[in-house]
């Protein structure tokens, strides 16, 4: 399977793509320093990491949350990354605190709600 480039910040357009399986969706907008910490930090090598082929990244923006995503309450931080099945959230994890702390976070929460299997073990198909 080939990971897709990391999209670059929003900067007044939306990323988005059909909702389909497992998907970390980051709601974001232009001029949130810790969306762009998170870009710096984060973005690069997210798709490269097995919670990125296991749920790839899709962008959204605060003001414009597609149709297709179905969130369980309002998002109201950027960054919000929502953990999310056939467009449906299943979990969040609102702001960003930080590498050392967004890793394990993440991965507990895909595991968790999308069955992210423990580490060495293979991923399933998607």
């Amino acid at each position: 399977m080939a990971l897709a480039a990391p999209q670059p910040a929003l900067a007044g357009g939306t990323v988005t793509e059909a909702a389909t399986g497992r998907e970390l969706i980051m709601v974001e907008q232009a001029g949130c320093e810790w969306c762009k910490r998170w870009n710096d930090e984060i973005g690069p090598i997210y798709p490269k990491t097995r919670e990125g082929a296991f749920a790839p990244l899709r962008r959204v923006d605060l003001r414009a949350i597609p149709d297709d995503l179905k969130v369980t309450r309002r998002v109201t931080f950027t960054p919000t990354f929502l953990i999310v099945n056939d467009g449906h959230e299943m979990a969040r994890l609102e702001g960003y605190p930080g590498e050392d702390f967004f890793w394990p976070l993440i991965a507990q929460l895909m595991s968790r709600h999308l069955g992210l299997p423990a580490e060495g073990a293979d991923l399933p198909e998607s």
